[in-house]
């Protein structure tokens, strides 16, 4: 037997997520133990699609491929662990197939070289590789309560919003560029997407910083919004959703403490930020009023969460 056989799925997906996300495997740790593990693969069925893509050759095999394994671990009829993980999970938690869908459908945006035009373009995209994952983490936390999606959607939306404003260098890089036309042009970078596979314009710098200023802002207004469906949440869920959000949103406090310069490296937070911010979460959290688990039963699209 073969050491991946030997590992259960879930031993797996709690290294996963520790792995790839300290902050999201920080705020996991305030759940109960069956949520946390359910979260944890989720993550990682995520984490091995977007790994998929970025690393495959033939894209769009790997997206066919992607697909049918999706099919396959909604049927029950997965093989590898972590699918079939993935799948017992979306089963018994009623996760609409649509949700990883969408995902599927923002990875390969980033495989095709989406241009973004405009910032309906960036949100759209956001909702794809994030907001539907907010919504997936509603099944999984037992909250029916349509307003609690809405804003758990928009706290996927502003997560995403930040890693833009944080991975501007590293995305141009790799040949990306998140931050859309119609914010660079008023800043004096209009077409900047034209420059891809160049190194970085130095010129273009300003304006990035203004540009990565202005998308903070969006995002710090989703946060808000977001922030108003924490207390529909059940307890255990709002406390790890609410160190969550306040950890992800010390991103962009650092990233404007730098001046937004896309030349300052990647924002972190430390880990003892991260452990008052946790604490904060805890005592706002106290007198959190006990909610029902209750499974969704609507599939929510794109326009349910606009601002």
């Amino acid at each position: 037997m073969s050491l991946a056989l030997a590992i259960s799925p879930t031993v797996m997906a709690r290294a996963t997520i520790a792995h790839h996300s300290k902050s999201f495997a920080l705020a996991s740790r305030l759940l109960g133990s069956r949520v946390r593990d359910q979260t944890a693969i989720v993550y990682t069925w995520c984490r091995r699609a977007d790994d998929a893509v970025d690393e495959g050759d033939a894209v769009e095999d790997v997206l066919l491929r992607l697909h049918s394994e999706l099919g396959a671990a909604y049927r029950g009829e997965a093989c590898d662990p972590v699918l079939a993980a993935f799948g017992r999970v979306a089963r018994a938690r009623e996760i609409p197939i649509e949700y990883p869908c969408e995902l599927l459908a923002g990875m390969a945006m980033d495989v095709h070289g989406t241009t973004y035009h405009t910032v309906d373009d960036v949100i759209g995209y956001a909702w794809r590789v994030a907001g539907v994952v907010g919504l997936m983490m509603t099944h999984v936390f037992g909250c029916a309560d349509e307003v609690a999606m809405v804003h758990a959607a928009q706290l996927g939306i502003a997560m995403q919003l930040t890693n833009i404003c944080r991975d501007v260098a590293e995305d141009w890089q790799r040949g990306r560029l998140y931050l859309p036309d119609d914010l660079l042009a008023p800043h004096g970078a209009a077409n900047l997407a034209a420059e891809l596979g160049r190194p970085l314009p130095v010129a273009a710098h300003a304006a990035i910083a203004a540009t990565t200023r202005d998308l903070l802002g969006l995002a710090d207004r989703y946060y808000r919004a977001s922030a108003r469906g924490i207390p529909l949440l059940p307890r255990r869920a709002a406390l790890a959703v609410r160190a969550a959000r306040d950890i992800y949103a010390a991103i962009g406090g650092r990233i404007a403490r730098a001046d937004y310069a896309v030349t300052a490296g990647r924002a972190v937070v430390s880990t003892s930020t991260k452990l008052a911010l946790v604490a904060g979460a805890v005592t706002r959290t106290l007198f959190h009023r006990p909610r029902r688990y209750r499974i969704p039963t609507r599939t929510l699209e794109l326009a349910d969460v606009s601002l």
